[in-house]
């Protein structure tokens, strides 16, 4: 198979599978005001057209897929979309994104289905703080579902919390309690900036370096990074069973190691989370005879992408909130 790569050396073996847009949380800094559909009820990618994306991109150099929304599990047929990525030839990893609201009662039905690798978000473990951020009061029950998983034997079981300055960046003595004994990943993302959250950004943006020193000093040590790994600088202790991982894509060099792309759940292909626009893939994928057409026309998009997302410049791209790419 033929590994695509862009004009700076970087190859893609993971790809994020954005599969709805809609979700049930109204987290503060992403949907503050919940879910709402501009216009007409969006036409979401159907599982052949699934099935063929994901023919396409493992040709490609795809190892990895990950499954996001918006919340993946409001989709009725997730368990057949999880089937589908552990059937496509190639696939080694199916990984999975999920606020965890249906997670007690789904998660053996997804794990038979080839899911693999879960991410759950939690932003807080305080009951209070998190029904404050997501809107929602199910924390007990999302923890109980995470302690599960592990359980399960998931190759890889990891929360997702987005640090928010003035809301949970004390909280990281109660993480680590909560760590040491769960061989569980954690992952502090640094807060973004998207189209619609700029005075939300302002107030409570913390730089993830501040956060990362402080590990540092209480004897956390950087580990090496997988070519499949998501972007987080992960780092482990001897005296805790989990591990802990730092996203700062306001760091320094942050994206020279990039290796995904994404999809959105309508089929649009993004280069980076924050780029200005992305290229329809759906007229590829109405049949088997275009995976061809696909895969030039994945060649020719990697040969556009940009060194490094505009952040720092305060440049967002066309992402308005995070729910519209999948994160």
């Amino acid at each position: 198979m033929a590994e695509l790569a862009d004009r700076f050396g970087r190859r893609f073996p993971y790809l994020r599978l954005s599969i709805i847009d809609a979700c049930n949380f109204r987290c503060s800094y992403c949907l503050p005001e919940g879910y709402r559909a501009a216009g007409a009820r969006p036409r979401w990618l159907e599982l052949d057209e699934i099935a063929r994306l994901l023919r396409a991109f493992a040709r490609a150099g795809m190892r990895k897929v990950r499954i996001t929304g918006g919340e993946p599990s409001l989709r009725r047929d997730l368990t057949d979309v999880l089937r589908i990525a552990a059937t496509t030839p190639g696939v080694s990893t199916v990984a999975m994104t999920t606020n965890g609201s249906v997670l007690r009662r789904r998660l053996a039905e997804w794990h038979a289905a080839g899911l693999g690798a879960l991410n759950v978000s939690v932003d807080s473990l305080d009951r209070a703080r998190f029904h404050a951020i997501t809107g929602r009061d199910g924390l007990d029950d999302i923890l109980a579902a995470v302690d599960e998983a592990t359980a399960l034997g998931l190759r890889a079981v990891k929360l997702n919390a987005v640090l928010l300055r003035g809301v949970n960046d004390d909280e990281l003595p109660a993480w680590l309690d909560w760590l040491r004994g769960r061989p569980v990943g954690l992952r502090f993302i640094e807060l973004m900036q998207t189209g619609d959250n700029l005075d939300y950004f302002r107030r409570h943006h913390v730089r993830a370096e501040v956060l990362e020193a402080r590990l540092q000093q209480a004897g956390w040590v950087l580990r090496p990074r997988a070519p499949d790994a998501g972007p987080a600088r992960e780092y482990a202790h001897p005296d805790y069973a989990g591990r802990i991982g730092i996203i700062a894509p306001y760091s320094r060099d942050f994206c020279a190691g990039c290796n995904r792309l994404r999809v959105t759940s309508t089929g649009d292909l993004r280069l980076c989370l924050f780029g200005d626009a992305g290229i329809s893939l759906r007229p590829l994928l109405q049949h088997d005879a275009q995976q061809d057409e696909l895969f030039a026309l994945l060649a020719t998009q990697l040969g556009l992408k940009k060194a490094a997302h505009g952040l720092h410049q305060g440049d967002t791209g066309a992402t308005p909130h995070l729910a519209s790419v999948g994160g």
